[in-house]
């Protein structure tokens, strides 16, 4: 350790020791040190500049700018902090390097942006196109309008504008909007972690889409592992920083990592975090409820049988009544269908007919509010499937009677609910649908990557079902959706569940061909755990086949036909579709049940 060094840690311990302002004497002896972290442009590696850090004495209590700038505070010269931090920067940035385009990002507060921050560039004779002066998120902006002003005269004498950390603290898409900056940075909350994370994949996916229309360049901050990387390259985050592509050093890098460059090189594309399909919110199943609402008349609990027929044969599509209270409260539901067969019986509107209509009522009907999910309607008619589908819903507001819903409208919400969740993550296995997976392979077509598709089903399952039954039938379902996934790189392979026994898998793992051939020798071994114990010793079972014969079928196997596809041999999903099922046609024939085949310039297999 330099006498300098020595001499400066014990004037700081000195100052600690007896509570003494120590930030204006570190400043006056120039005793801050610059470090500099690379930005990287993701498209081709290459470091466009770098961010200026900087650090008190090395070893001392002040070292960590956090704690440095605590002091600052405490101390009430903040600013003048930025100020030094600034200047030593930009002093040993472009000392003996005033050549070149790299650029220089800058950290000040807004109350630093204030006090003319383009001097020091001024001092030493430096481009202020290569500077960017950067608005740290811990910015407390008093007049937006003023601040709007500084910023503007910073971009008319040369300088560029950025917003640091942008999702957390003060950095907000309303700055975002007034100050139109050159630069925005993502802060590393978002990307941290990102591509296992979809909520964070969505929120900064939403950030590039405003920076298109805005014209803003993003730049990902945080980014310390390489799937991290391939998702914000893979969203069109032009540039990048963080210990993946370099740390902060005194002299500034000119190139990132070799490994960072191999990641950069590879033209793998990222697996995008699985989003769960979204929940409808209450305004929309508000939405749902007022179409379905049925604006029915309703009876009184006094009220005759009589008068029941009467509105039945008024309103000959109406499926039900509600007995109401005087206060507006539903108290029973009288089924039309129910009513009218009994007074369709020999003498019974003769004996019936002028008696309380809650003879026939149901006096426990199904009442919703008008704010229920469909989600919610799903359970309920799971819980009562008959009572429900008979009777329908009777809607009410804070309680008081609106309207009825029938339960056959309610069905047919249901069943869109689920073949819309269904398109994007198949209800058993949660994988992703065709939605998702068509997405994938369209990502994979416009990127141009090799990939292989492997279309995998299951042979003899439906026999199997047929004889065990539909919940052994979905726990193999869920067995073969484990052992795909075990073959799997979450972050390089897509596997997608189509529908019934049909999977597909994009692998663009280049040792695919083992994965797969482990996973289907894994599955059939452990299928014959799901069968009984005479089974298993006769080697499979007795069913009907296709033609309605007695048959008998081995042990359920699942069969995969590869498809191998070529950089830029495919045009559309479809022509995928098509020679993919022809490959897994071919794979059920086969005796080991795994056919790789080539996808050919004209669109077929090989």
């Amino acid at each position: 350790m330099c006498e300098s060094t020595v001499a400066m840690l014990s004037l700081v311990a000195e100052c600690e020791t007896n509570s003494e302002p120590i930030i204006s004497r570190l400043i006056e002896s120039c005793a801050l040190k610059a470090l500099f972290q690379p930005i990287v442009r993701l498209s081709d590696g290459a470091v466009i500049g770098h961010e200026g850090l900087i650090r008190g004495p090395a070893g001392g209590a002040l070292e960590s700018p956090v704690a440095l700038f605590a002091r600052a505070h405490d101390e009430a010269l903040a600013v003048e902090l930025e100020q030094a931090a600034a200047r030593a920067c930009i002093e040993a940035y472009f000392n003996g390097r005033r050549d070149g385009d790299a650029l220089l990002f800058v950290n000040y507060s807004a109350a630093a942006i204030s006090l003319e921050p383009d001097r020091e560039a001024s001092l030493l004779h430096v481009d202020r196109k290569r500077i960017v002066i950067e608005l740290t998120e811990q910015s407390q902006i008093p007049d937006l309008d003023v601040f709007v002003d500084s910023v503007n005269a910073l971009r008319a004498s040369g300088l560029r504008f950025a917003l640091d950390d942008y999702g957390v603290a003060n950095a907000s898409l309303s700055l975002w909007t007034h100050l139109a900056p050159h630069y925005v940075k993502v802060d590393r909350y978002f990307v941290h972690g990102i591509a296992q994370n979809a909520v964070k994949f969505e929120a900064v996916k939403s950030m590039v889409s405003f920076a298109n229309a805005t014209g803003t360049l993003l730049i990902a901050e945080g980014v310390e592992c390489a799937a991290d990387l391939r998702i914000v390259r893979d969203l069109g985050i032009p540039f990048a920083q963080g210990f993946l592509l370099g740390r902060p050093s005194q002299t500034p890098a000119t190139h990132v990592s070799e490994s960072a460059a191999t990641l950069l090189r590879s033209q793998q594309i990222a697996v995008y975090p699985a989003t769960k399909h979204r929940r409808a919110d209450v305004n929309e199943s508000a939405n749902q409820l007022e179409s379905m609402l049925i604006e029915a008349p309703t009876l009184k609990p006094e009220a005759r049988n009589d008068d029941a027929v009467h509105l039945f044969n008024a309103f000959p599509s109406l499926h039900a009544l509600a007995v109401v209270d005087r206060q507006g409260t539903p108290v029973a539901l009288i089924n039309r269908r129910s009513l009218m067969d009994q007074f369709a019986l020999p003498y019974h509107r003769e004996l019936f007919g002028k008696r309380a209509c809650m003879q026939f009522a149901n006096r426990e009907p199904v009442s919703i509010e008008r704010t229920t999910s469909i989600e919610t309607i799903a359970t309920l008619l799971t819980d009562d499937e008959q009572h429900a589908l008979s009777d329908g819903f009777i809607v009410v507001d804070d309680g008081k009677y609106i309207g009825l819903i029938a339960g056959a409208s309610a069905v047919r919400a249901v069943t869109e609910l689920r073949l819309d969740a269904a398109r994007h993550a198949n209800p058993l296995t949660f994988l992703p649908g065709n939605l998702p997976l068509g997405a994938h392979i369209e990502r994979l077509i416009d990127s141009g990557v090799a990939f292989v598709a492997c279309y995998a089903d299951l042979d003899h399952f439906k026999p199997f079902n047929d004889r065990y039954g539909y919940w052994q039938g979905d726990a193999v379902l869920k067995a073969v959706a484990h052992a795909l996934s075990s073959a799997c790189d979450p972050h390089g392979d897509f596997l997608g569940h189509i529908g019934g026994d049909d999977f597909l898998i994009l692998f663009q793992s280049d040792d695919w061909y083992e994965r797969i051939s482990r996973a289907a020798g894994e599955f059939n071994d452990r299928v014959r755990g799901y069968y009984s114990t005479e089974d298993r010793a006769a080697g499979g079972i007795i069913g009907e086949d296709r033609f309605a014969r007695q048959a008998f079928f081995d042990f359920v196997r699942l069969s995969v036909g590869a498809v191998t596809v070529k950089p830029g041999q495919l045009r559309a999903a479809a022509q995928l579709s098509k020679v993919a099922s022809i490959a897994k046609q071919r794979a059920k024939r086969d005796t080991i049940g795994i056919v790789v085949m080539q996808f050919s310039v004209d669109g077929d297999v090989v």
